[in-house]
């Protein structure tokens, strides 16, 4: 199965620190993900940023609404431990959720009621099925997304000679061609032979990559023939190293036929939605509009700290 959301962990998550007393957040892993019966991999998932074990975060959170909510005490830090509501409350599982709801709710301040250093804090909790982060993430995604779009809408404004500068430059930008002095080169139009830009990978130009750039409609589908004629090329140009690259995308065929090339020709695809990531991460006309700091307590610091008895 999916990993569950963190609304769905409370009711057992207050179930084990009712049976097993105070427990710490690590606790909480093999046991919780024995009861969904998620796999290792599942458990061990992380965000597409990289940051972060999506499972790991979500029972984090679990236990802060819990804890939000008046059900449960940390003894000391990051220690937590079910009290007489949350015992009282999971005689009634399914009211876990609207308790909490609930209780949250009355953390929001009136108009009439000056706000207190907790209300200045409170969590937005306008979707209880993601996390603080995963909404981040989500907004980050939806972003990078829309962008994506603008980046190859602008691509199609321009025309085919500067789209076969663009993907050179790209490379470039990837790391091929290094450090050396003048390693991409746009092709003659009038006498290109089906290549559009050439790389050269060393001093010498022993080592070559050759380009095709197909500056085509978003919806337009690249089927099988035309890479075909572009292996053709380099077999011409005596090449085994190509890159085809592209705003639209290709058909089943054409990608079934490069994952059937023999060993002598390595070709790579790329499509648009490639094509406009590869852009925005390596920073090719882009800059930066705003940058976000999220930060989190330092364990080795505040354990360090002598807890009250």
């Amino acid at each position: 199965m999916s990993i569950p959301k963190h609304d769905e962990m409370r009711v057992p998550i207050l179930e084990l620190l009712k049976k097993n007393g105070t427990m710490k957040l690590s606790d909480f892993t093999e046991p919780i993900s024995k009861h969904f019966n998620l796999s290792e991999f599942e458990v061990n998932e992380v965000y597409p940023s990289g940051n972060g074990h999506i499972f790991y975060d979500r029972v984090s959170w679990a236990l802060s609404y819990l804890n939000m909510a008046g059900l449960l005490e940390k003894p000391k830090r990051g220690m937590y431990k079910i009290n007489e509501i949350g015992i009282e409350l999971l005689k009634t599982p399914k009211n876990v959720n609207d308790f909490i709801e609930k209780q949250l709710a009355k953390r929001e301040p009136t108009r009439q009621n000056k706000k207190t250093i907790q209300d200045e804090f409170k969590i937005d909790d306008s979707s209880n099925d993601f996390t603080p982060q995963e909404k981040l993430y989500s907004s980050f995604s939806n972003i990078r997304k829309s962008v994506y779009i603008d980046i190859l809408n602008t691509i199609l404004g321009k025309t085919p000679t500067e789209f076969e500068k663009l993907v050179v430059l790209l490379l470039q930008k990837m790391g091929y061609g290094g450090e050396i002095k003048d390693s991409g080169l746009v092709t003659k139009a009038s006498n290109d032979g089906g290549i559009d830009g050439i790389i050269k990978e060393d001093v010498l130009g022993l080592g070559r990559i050759h380009i095709q750039a197909k500056r085509y409609k978003l919806d337009t589908v690249i089927g099988r023939e035309e890479i075909q004629k572009f292996v053709g090329a380099l077999a011409v140009a005596q090449s085994n190293k190509g890159v085809f690259i592209t705003t639209s995308y290709y058909s089943k065929g054409a990608i079934e036929y490069v994952a059937n090339l023999n060993g002598m020709t390595t070709l790579v695809l790329i499509d648009g939605n490639q094509l406009a990531e590869h852009i925005y991460n390596y920073g090719l006309g882009m800059q930066i509009e705003q940058t976000i700091e999220i930060k989190k307590m330092d364990s080795d610091f505040w354990d360090s700290m002598k807890d009250e008895i």
